[in-house]
């Protein structure tokens, strides 16, 4: 079938029919020296099949011998998602396929090393986790012609570079229940492991990557529907669409009468659609069994609570922290906002100078984040900002003037007394404020009776005049004060 229209990809699941039920697997490369059981380097970007070895390749003979390095990680994260830290041994996934050199995968199955957990996002919403256990990336294939599809394609290259690279796999509990949920978990999970030093998170990389489980069911029903996994999904935009569109997808076809195959499929981002890879495996399907060269990996207690005390601290702490220096809920979005961008030692700076934090709040999640976009470095200090933030609350700059600066600042760099300057902003005092606002009323009669009639209409015409007159120098909120002030006294 053709599958369903743009309209209702960007419905599902919203609909009065049916609801969306995701769960995710997040594959993420940690951030060791070198490979996960041989010593040959964990290094992105080099030439192909320079950083190979007997071990990784699954030459006769090799044994592996395991990176501590990569268990501290396993660990970390595990903390960090408030899992149980365990004994746990590895396994042996078999499978063909040309990226698996050894045509297994050491992985762990039963016995993961981390069991359960839950990740916050930041509305506050508990996702459940299921596990985080540790395993071998697999080298990369490119198909070479037909656009980088294997069916299509001329001939294949193998980059055995990323086979062994450690990876820790987070499988999440089917608790997301639309696609910028799925989103906002991926993110927030991102900004997790960066925290624990454990993966640089970058997704472009291939160093964090997703795998997305999909199905839908009737509204309010309990039984869940067949799921479908999307492979391979390096950004969130991708996740996204490609949720939106599998979800239509597979209420086009229930609805239709029709029955959900289970089954693993691709995102096409330039089609913007799945298509069908093979049918789903299941556990029975890679003939699992204990990995003979390798021992039970069993974590002493000591190790495991010296790891929970020198964790860090982690995203939902943080907001936590600003919320409660701004006075405002954790899950606001302007406090997600501003620890998403890494702004949170701001907020700190202006609490320590005695600044109003829930206005520092307001300018880093709105100006700032504004000129920042997703990301990207800025050049504001943290002193000259809460120096700034404490001009406008004096009333030293308006605060249409404070927006101007601080533009300037993250850009530039600077002391906003001198960028103020610069731009030829100047105080204006109580008092010339308010023989300004005589003035205006003074000029415009007629309006003024009408304002101060009742009419508020007309607070926007009168700070309009008050704003030319001064040559926007103004505080417009104190304009406001002082109109209402003479309004109540006429």
């Amino acid at each position: 079938m053709s599958g369903p229209t743009d309209g209702a990809a960007r419905d599902a699941g919203r609909g009065a029919d049916w609801e969306m039920v995701i769960g995710l697997e997040v594959h993420c490369e940690l951030r060791t020296a070198t490979k996960l059981f041989c010593g040959c380097p964990n290094s992105f970007g080099d030439e192909p099949n320079v950083n190979v070895c007997p071990v990784c390749l699954g030459l006769p003979g090799s044994l592996p011998v395991l990176n501590k390095q990569a268990v501290e990680f396993a660990l970390r994260i595990g903390a960090a998602l408030h899992s149980l830290a365990q004994s746990s041994i590895f396994h042996r996934k078999n499978y063909f396929y040309p990226d698996m050199p050894k045509d297994f995968q050491i992985s762990q199955y039963d016995v993961p090393i981390n069991a359960g957990g839950w990740l916050e996002l930041p509305s506050g919403k508990r996702i459940g986790i299921v596990r985080a256990h540790i395993e071998e990336d697999t080298g990369k294939t490119t198909h070479v012609g037909g656009g980088g599809r294997i069916h299509d394609a001329g001939y294949s290259l193998v980059d055995y570079n990323r086979a062994g690279v450690p990876l820790v796999e987070i499988v999440s509990e089917p608790d997301i229940s639309s696609a910028e949920e799925a989103r906002e978990y991926v993110e927030e999970l991102r900004a997790i492991l960066v925290a624990t030093g454990a993966s640089d998170g970058k997704m472009e990389e291939g160093s964090l990557r997703v795998d997305c489980n999909v199905s839908v069911k009737p509204l309010g029903s309990e039984e869940l529907g067949t799921r479908c996994e999307i492979k391979n999904m390096n950004s969130l935009r991708s996740l996204g669409r490609a949720i939106a569109y599998e979800a239509a997808r597979q209420a086009e076809v229930l609805s239709a009468g029709g029955r959900v195959t289970q089954e693993t499929r691709h995102w096409d981002e330039a089609e913007g659609r799945t298509h069908s890879m093979r049918s789903k495996e299941e556990a029975f399907d890679y003939r699992y069994f204990p990995e003979p060269d390798l021992v039970t990996l069993a974590p002493s207690k000591e190790w495991v609570e010296s790891v929970k005390a020198n964790l860090g601290t982690m995203p939902a702490q943080l907001r936590r922290r600003v919320a409660d220096a701004a006075g405002v809920p954790a899950s606001s979005e302007a406090v997600s906002t501003v620890v998403r961008l890494g702004l949170e030692g701001l907020v700190g700076a202006a609490v320590d100078a005695k600044a109003d934090a829930g206005l520092a709040l307001r300018r880093l999640a709105n100006e700032v984040a504004g000129e920042l976009g997703d990301g990207g470095g800025h050049n504001l200090g943290r002193e000259a900002f809460a120096h700034l933030v404490l001009m406008e609350q004096r009333g030293e700059l308006t605060s249409a003037q404070a927006r101007s600066v601080l533009k300037i600042m993250v850009a530039e760099g600077g002391q906003p007394e001198e960028v103020a300057s610069r731009l030829g902003f100047k105080a204006l005092g109580a008092g010339a404020l308010e023989a300004v606002v005589e003035e205006v009323v003074a000029a415009n009669p007629r309006e003024w009776e009408r304002y101060a009639g009742g009419d508020d209409k007309l607070t926007g015409f009168f700070i309009g005049k008050i704003k030319a007159a001064t040559g926007g120098n103004a505080d417009l909120k104190a304009a406001s004060e002082l109109l209402r002030s003479r309004r109540g006294a006429s």
